[in-house]
């Protein structure tokens, strides 16, 4: 059999622990049989970005600007006790924020749903779609201590040094302050990347602050979000069928709650990494959720919403066969090769990337599953399976 051929690479970033192995086991298995795969190799492990100062992590990025489309397995983001376990050189950042910040991006999680796997909430019929805007607020804010009676004030230095002051509190004893911050361009970007998934999966935008109660920080980004819209994508909606919906986050909340899903949810960045945890329990697990990067011009990388499954690699290592969920690894792989079809008009391979999809859902609603599915699947001739034999029954179905 002939395989299906590729015009350009995707950026291939490969990652660390249990998640390294099943990476491999897919491209053996399930991938390389059938597509003359083509890839740009980066090696996203902890040993190597300590080896090249995390250069590896800024080069992968930087080639994902250029080529447009990657894939990224699972990786560790190193704390003390990783340190010590690794040698390593220095406590580096995590390689997503990396990424991230390079390619100005807004991560989109959804769940894959399958048969036999009920959503914790019943009106849940279709996929519901978290975009986490990932820059700022609380995961770049500066906070303080207050020992004791004291005025505490936000002071704002301009370059001709004008000064803006506004008191946050008077203070009769010990407290604590936090400061937080955002940026009009990384709004604007998050914004426009929204509007665009949004239009790729034809499905409405839903997006949410406290801007009763947050009346400027909060209000910025309710007024960047219509602003885009009116200028750039009110036309390109209305011509999709879709629609762009505000409200309140409480308010989007209990929609949610009440909807049957199939729609793109827009949230600020601590939203998003509670809802996205929220939105996987209900619908399963973090091992059945995709996880795609997306920049403000078009730029995508595919990953799995999961860290590197620590226990199952340490089992892994003794020799003993491991039950290890592979999906959301594996619709990365399926994502990345769809984009890459897509911008290369490549039909053959666009339909490959759905079928493995298809048959990842049909054989877990066979009943063949790894050992984390036993307790939420339905059905009556359930059979857990170790990565390997789960895989390859996907590669026959093919």
């Amino acid at each position: 059999m002939s395989k299906i051929v590729m015009k350009t690479p995707l950026v291939e970033m490969d990652g660390d622990e249990m998640t390294r192995i099943i990476w491999q086991q897919i491209k053996d298995i399930v991938i390389q049989p059938f597509v003359d795969l083509k890839t740009e190799y980066f090696d996203l492990s902890l040993v190597n970005r300590d080896l090249t100062d995390d250069q590896v992590t800024v080069d992968s990025a930087n080639r994902t600007r250029e080529l447009g489309v990657a894939v990224k397995c699972a990786t560790i983001t190193p704390n003390a006790q990783r340190m010590e376990e690794y040698s390593l050189k220095k406590m580096w950042k995590s390689p997503n924020g990396t990424i991230r910040a390079i390619l100005d991006g807004t991560v989109f999680r959804a769940p894959i749903l399958v048969d036999g796997i009920t959503p914790f909430v019943s009106s849940w019929k279709k996929p519901i779609t978290i975009a986490r805007h990932a820059y700022g607020d609380i995961y770049r804010d500066a906070e303080m201590t207050v020992s004791g009676p004291s005025t505490a004030e936000l002071i704002v230095t301009y370059p001709n040094g004008q000064t803006q002051i506004k008191k946050i509190h008077e203070f009769s004893g010990p407290g604590i302050i936090l400061g937080m911050h955002n940026t009009d361009e990384s709004i604007g970007a998050f914004a426009r990347s929204c509007f665009r998934f949004a239009l790729d999966v034809a499905q409405d935008l839903w997006f949410a602050t406290k801007d009763t109660i947050s009346k400027t920080y909060d209000h910025r980004f309710k007024d960047i979000f219509q602003e885009i819209y009116n200028k750039e994508f009110q036309t390109l909606f209305e011509k999709a069928g879709i629609s762009y919906f505000y409200t309140l986050i409480d308010d989007v909340v209990a929609r949610v709650m009440r909807s049957e899903g199939g729609f793109v949810w827009a949230c600020k960045n601590y939203d998003g990494d509670v809802m996205s945890d929220m939105l996987a329990s209900a619908c399963g697990s973090l091992a059945m959720m995709t996880s795609v990067l997306v920049s403000p011009d078009g730029k995508y990388e595919y990953e799995a919403a999961h860290g590197t499954v620590t226990r199952h690699y340490y089992r892994h290592l003794k020799g003993e066969a491991t039950s290890t969920n592979p999906i959301a690894t594996l619709f990365a792989w399926t994502g990345a090769l769809r984009k890459r079809a897509q911008l290369d008009s490549l039909p053959d391979l666009e339909d490959f990337a759905n079928r493995v999809e298809k048959a990842s859902i049909d054989t877990i609603g066979s009943g063949m599953i790894t050992k984390d599915l036993d307790a939420l699947l339905d059905h009556p001739n359930k059979m857990t399976v170790n990565t390997s034999e789960f895989l390859k029954n996907i590669a026959s179905r093919l």
